[in-house]
């Protein structure tokens, strides 16, 4: 076992556990899929520790190294020649972890648990796994087929998922057989995913129309609802910015800086790593700075939320304080910020660098959402 090779954390602040295998004057490294800090690893030891979950992964350390040892051991029986290349060849499973009793969460939530993938995804993944428990908690890689994946759409149709919500777990689901397929548990050949197909329905954007915004920025919270204000705040500061709550919660005053004469918040997005500089002082008429400048002397502290789930659930309570009707979430702010510069009259690719999309389709699924905006196009046209 090897962490750390090239000396060199990443943005996390953690490195990579591989295993070397040596031969003849020559190395070759087999990744494990294992990020740690400096701190969880003895080197002398070769053993996680000081992870929560060290005992699972240091489990999970050797299932990877005795995998190629069988590899190794499976070729010398076979009269064949071990050499580095042969090792590199995709692992075949042991005969100790047949496909027919690998079970999908318990092998999943492992995989979920040494990935380097972000939080985000990682909580989303096991979301996909509590399903597949209470679905059938007993199902194996083998058990895996086309009938068993229509089974599993059809159990979330029952319990009322919508078709995109269907679709996202169906997508998790196949994050993990391509992972089954890596590590041998089923051949390619034996995808269930090679003639399924994951359906997609229209994408709803959840909005506030400019009336229903200018109810929360009117409203007066007074007795216990007082303490919803920091809430309303922060949902109003999104909804001029665009940021995710992702985004929102990681900002610093730092961000914000003064250049060319205008306030700009500047920031890289946890999602896409995409960086994004909003001029809070011009847009929506500097309502966003004005926010900011409420909390000075909390410093940092307006960037401090409940979780998003907390604040989603206050934000209903705000909603109907307010008499907005609609249900709408935190995220909402974002599609509510693209959806009023669009209307407002902001170019596509202008609302596109300031909600910092990679690609320009995904913002022009904003403009066909409020149908004003049709109209005061054709309004400034002389037709």
């Amino acid at each position: 076992m090897v962490y750390n090779r090239k000396k060199k954390v990443n943005a996390m602040g953690t490195a990579l556990v591989q295993i070397e295998a040596y031969l003849e004057g020559k190395k070759a490294y087999f990744s494990t899929g294992v990020y740690l800090l400096p701190s969880q690893w003895n080197c002398q030891r070769s053993l996680v520790i000081g992870h929560p979950h060290a005992e699972l992964l240091n489990r999970f350390l050797q299932e990877c190294l005795l995998k190629l040892e069988w590899k190794e051991l499976q070729a010398w029986k076979q009269g064949k020649t071990v050499n580095l290349d042969l090792l590199k060849e995709a692992p075949a499973a042991s005969p100790s972890t047949p496909a027919s009793s690998v079970s999908i969460v318990e092998q999943g939530r492992k995989w979920v648990e040494a990935s380097d993938r972000k939080e985000s995804t990682r909580q989303n993944l096991n979301t996909t796994l509590d399903l597949l428990e209470s679905f059938r908690p007993q199902s194996t890689f083998q058990d895996l087929s086309y009938e068993w994946l229509t089974d599993f759409e059809q159990y979330l149709r029952n319990r009322l998922q919508s078709v995109n919500t269907i679709a996202k777990h169906l997508k998790h689901l196949r994050i993990l057989v391509n992972e089954a397929i890596r590590h041998g548990y089923i051949p390619f050949t034996d995808s269930p995913f090679r003639n399924y197909r994951i359906k997609m329905g229209e994408t709803h954007y959840a909005f506030l129309l400019p009336e229903e915004v200018e109810r929360l920025e009117k409203l007066e919270l007074t007795g216990k609802n007082v303490r919803l204000q920091h809430i309303l705040d922060a949902f109003l500061f999104c909804c001029y910015t665009g940021l995710r709550y992702s985004d929102f919660v990681q900002q610093k005053l730092g961000n914000i800086i003064n250049s060319g004469g205008h306030t700009w918040l500047v920031f890289k997005s946890v999602k896409t790593s995409v960086e994004s500089r909003v001029p809070i002082d011009l847009i929506f008429q500097g309502k966003a700075l004005a926010i900011l400048n409420k909390y000075k002397q909390l410093a940092d502290g307006f960037f401090c939320l409940p979780a998003n789930s907390t604040v989603n659930k206050l934000l209903l309570r705000l909603g109907q304080l307010a008499g907005i009707e609609k249900h709408f979430s935190f995220h909402s702010a974002r599609h509510t910020n693209a959806t009023l510069l669009i209307y407002m009259g902001a170019q596509i690719t202008t609302v596109q660098k300031l909600l910092g999309h990679r690609n320009v389709k995904t913002t022009q699924g904003y403009s066909d959402i409020l149908a004003e905006t049709i109209v005061k196009d054709l309004q400034r046209c002389t037709l």
